[in-house]
């Protein structure tokens, strides 16, 4: 018996050594040949898209094998479209990964239409840059400022349910009373900068610094007002400019901003597929990380009067951790407002 056992374990050794080898032998990860496919959640012309592009053309030559990368735009319900698209169809082999709305997380807690995903199971890449929303009007509007807001109707274009051009009016509505009135159907913020100028919506709440590349002449001699700012934290590069949750009279009502602009420290996310084996999801993330100091992407984004305030990916995974841990009272409220 004792001889038996000892041949069992030299078996069982044996079998181990060469499970623990295998495991060991597992090539890294190359995408040489390969097209890698960077999704963009919205339309050409918008913040995102730029962003989006941005990346695509310089991450390539970090990834493993240099694969060729492509830009895709595949807009839809403030980027909902993209993210299942991803979430349930894209392969889990770094080949495909995307830009999408930051908002756009919340979505599965408020329960918005099209939201078929779990945030916290979707690969957190990165963000080239954290966010400050501002809510910006003509000139022509008759309101200048945030009290205006709550005497006089204030037309606004939005981007799709689930960005923070349809959900923060909303809810600011909901919170304040402000009179904002929301129009639909424009694929990205650019086409509402152009309605503006026909004078067929008076403004948007918008990514600051999207606003500032968008239309930086009008924001330097007053064509555009600010309202207000939202966001993580006030943004001292517009000081004079109220922060929102400064506004707040009530705690119910600072518990509802903070969750509602949670995604401002989610900034222009790049997110893969769930469930990716985890040296993809480090050969992603290493590759992104590297992209943000590369001295020809850096000149790219300098170049588009973008600011560049990169976050990792497990920031932003541990973010997301963050805001599902909002109490559900929190969440419904805000949810309610935002319908």
């Amino acid at each position: 018996m004792a001889a038996l056992s000892r041949s069992l374990l030299v078996v069982w050794a044996a079998g181990m050594m060469c499970h623990l080898t295998a495991a060991v032998a597992q090539p890294a990860p190359d995408l040489a040949g390969k097209q890698v496919s960077v999704v963009i959640g919205f339309g050409t012309g918008s913040g995102y898209d730029t962003w989006g592009r941005l990346v695509a053309r310089s991450i390539g030559k970090h990834l493993p094998g240099k694969p060729n990368v492509i830009a895709q735009n595949m807009p839809g319900a403030g980027s909902f479209v993209a993210i299942n698209n991803i979430y349930s169809v894209a392969p889990k082999d770094g080949s495909v990964f995307g830009i999408v709305a930051r908002d756009a997380a919340l979505g599965p807690l408020s329960g918005a239409p099209g939201a078929r995903f779990d945030s916290t199971k979707l690969t957190w890449i990165g963000t080239p840059t954290t966010e400050t929303n501002v809510c910006i009007v003509y000139q022509t509007s008759k309101a200048h400022s945030f009290e205006d807001a709550m005497k006089h109707e204030v037309i606004l274009g939005d981007t799709g349910v689930g960005t923070g051009t349809y959900t923060y009016p909303k809810a600011i509505n909901g919170l304040f009373g402000t009179r904002f009135r929301t129009i639909t159907g424009f694929h990205a913020s650019s086409d509402v900068f152009l309605a503006i100028e026909r004078n067929e919506v008076e403004g948007i709440c918008e990514s600051l610094d999207s606003a500032q590349a968008r239309r930086p002449e009008w924001l330097k001699d007053g064509r555009l007002r600010y309202l207000f700012q939202g966001g993580a934290s006030k943004n001292m590069e517009i000081p004079n400019v109220p922060f929102i949750l400064d506004l707040a009279k009530t705690d119910e009502q600072r518990q509802a901003l903070t969750f509602l602009y949670a995604g401002q420290g989610l900034g222009r996310p790049f997110i893969a597929p769930p469930g990716m084996a985890p040296e993809r999801v480090k050969m992603l993330r290493d590759a992104f990380n590297a992209t943000m100091k590369d001295a020809e992407f850096i000149a790219d984004v300098t170049k588009a009067k973008l600011q560049l305030k990169p976050e990792t990916g497990e920031t932003l995974a541990a973010l997301v951790d963050r805001i599902y841990a909002t109490p559900k009272e929190v969440i419904d409220r805000v949810t309610q407002l935002i319908k």
